[in-house]
């Protein structure tokens, strides 16, 4: 195959035809006109530069063929310039020409020492300026023709490459007919065939379906691309010698040679590809009916979940109702009355029934956090709904002398009912576990990313770290059940609250230390 060859001579022709560039510096404007004039008949791209910051601009984003230089310019004289063109490794090899009116020695030392590769003195002989200029860029032209020619057989070696015994699929050449010109080992394995056999045989034989449809860029016989990009992947049927068939995924590369189209295949068994692509429908089709189920089961839960809330806030709380009424009726009527433990048992029947209502009210609450739905979600101003949470508390902070402080708070997307109630309990958590002090409690908020981060800090007895997790769960509550404790569910009810509104809550604290409680909020735009 004469492949390379036609590339490289491609390559010959297509370097000799591009125009190079000669970058023209000098800080008078008349200079470079005349530089101008004298070159253009070279028929080379000229890039003029009134100064040599100006030419290093053009240095850092072109290649030149040569460099002409004038050596006194104000700011920064061509000595310097060549010095900044000559650090940089990309145009550390460009010819520069340094054009002087004065024959001093020592500037022809420097010069040279700076990489110079000729002095032309002023006024300048405009055929001795051509000439050696010329000679630059035929230089340069002969320099990208190497470049090119290199590329070109490190393509065409490239391609070699991918046909030795080493590729990781079976590879196979043949002409547009299907007629095979070279395989490689792989492909003797792959269909249970000799190399001599395959040779013999037509490809279609093996791969029935095989074909490449030429490129119309092909279809021209007098300059055809030397080569073409492989084309997309193709699965077909596979007939071994005496073998069952399977399915393979074919990639096409073609080739332009003296001898016509060759078009390189690549072929690749998937079978294990199609048994595992058919299991992972299979599991699909079961995860897709499985999932079905349990969301029609959780629908169902749901709806159970809520006719119990229904029947504990009806059913429940009728009876429970009486034994309280009756149980108060007992202590007022007969408080002192009785004999021995009695009016302690009437007062602990007393408490017991309230503490179950209140627990009653609150589980139902926390059953009913997700079932308001997204209708119930509004623009809404965190500060209305903190002074909503702040008048429900009226009396529990008069009667405590908790002091309230706030920074203002920012409007978010949210349930204002659901947002007064996370407010509520987290200000009513400060009050109940107060220490010795009045209770002073911070209400801030800042925003960072997506999200507003709001903060509740008071001065109360605080929680010990390892139990930070502990006190959002359902009925968790850390004191021993007195007048002051609680049933456990208001954080509980507040961490539900947060996550239905696609945040995180979490508290920082130390024993004694007071509490910092935290909760996340979008931040819609």
């Amino acid at each position: 195959m004469s492949y390379a060859g036609n590339g490289v001579q491609a390559a010959r022709e297509r370097a000799v035809d591009r125009r190079v560039k000669i970058l023209l510096v000098d800080d008078t404007p008349e200079n470079l006109v005349s530089l101008e004039a004298t070159l253009n008949g070279l028929g080379q791209e000229l890039v003029l530069a009134n100064s040599g910051r100006e030419a290093l601009r053009h240095v850092l984003n072109d290649d030149f063929a040569a460099i002409l230089l004038d050596v006194r310019m104000p700011d920064m004289d061509g000595f310097e310039t060549a010095e900044l063109i000559r650090s940089r490794p990309r145009s550390r090899e460009v010819p520069i020409l340094f054009l002087t009116g004065y024959r001093n020695e020592e500037h022809l030392f420097r010069g040279y020492d700076l990489g110079a590769v000729d002095f032309l003195f002023k006024p300048i002989v405009p055929e001795v300026l051509r000439s050696k200029v010329a000679v630059f860029v035929e230089l340069s032209r002969g320099n990208a023709r190497l470049k090119e020619q290199a590329r070109v057989l490190q393509k065409a070696e490239q391609r070699v490459r991918s046909l030795l015994e080493a590729a990781p699929d079976a590879m196979v050449m043949c002409h547009l007919d299907g007629e095979v010109v070279m395989v490689n080992s792989r492909t003797e394995l792959l269909f249970n065939c000799g190399r001599d056999k395959l040779m013999s045989k037509n490809f279609r034989t093996l791969v029935p379906g095989w074909g490449f449809r030429l490129p119309d860029a092909w279809e021209d016989d007098s300059d055809p691309p030397a080569v073409e990009p492989a084309q997309q992947r193709v699965e077909l049927l596979a007939f071994p010698e005496g073998r069952p068939p399977f399915p393979v995924e074919i990639t096409f590369s073609p080739l332009h040679t003296e001898e016509g189209v060759v078009v390189t295949s690549a072929i690749r068994d998937i079978s294990e590809r199609k048994r595992t692509e058919e299991q992972i429908r299979q599991l699909n089709a079961s995860l897709e009916e499985r999932v079905l189920e349990r969301t029609e089961a959780l629908m169902r839960s749901n709806e159970e979940l809520q006719q119990f809330a229904y029947v504990a806030s009806h059913d429940l709380q009728e009876p429970l109702r009486t034994v309280s009424v009756y149980a108060q009726l007992l202590e007022a009527r007969y408080k002192g009355q009785l004999q021995g433990d009695a009016d302690q048992f009437i007062s602990f029947i007393v408490q017991g029934a309230g503490r179950m209502q209140r627990l009653i009210h609150d589980l139902l609450d926390f059953s009913r956090v997700e079932a308001r739905g997204a209708d119930f979600f509004a623009q809404i101003s965190c500060d209305t709904v903190l002074d909503d949470a702040i008048r429900n508390l009226k009396s529990s902070i008069e009667d405590s002398g908790a002091i309230v402080t706030r920074e203002g708070l920012p409007v978010v997307s949210g349930d204002a009912i659901q947002l007064t109630r996370l407010f509520q309990n987290l200000l009513a958590n400060s009050i109940k576990y107060r220490g010795e002090e009045v209770p002073r409690i911070h209400v801030a908020a800042v925003g960072g990313g997506g999200e507003w981060r709001f903060s509740v800090t008071d001065n109360g007895i605080g929680i010990e770290p390892q139990y930070a997790e502990k006190v959002f769960g359902i009925f968790k509550c850390l004191q021993p059940r007195d007048k002051r404790s609680g049933n456990g569910m208001g954080l509980a009810i507040c961490r539900k609250i947060v996550s239905r509104h696609e945040g995180r809550i979490w508290v920082e604290s130390e024993l004694g230390k007071g509490a910092a409680f935290y909760f996340t909020l979008p931040r819609h735009a």
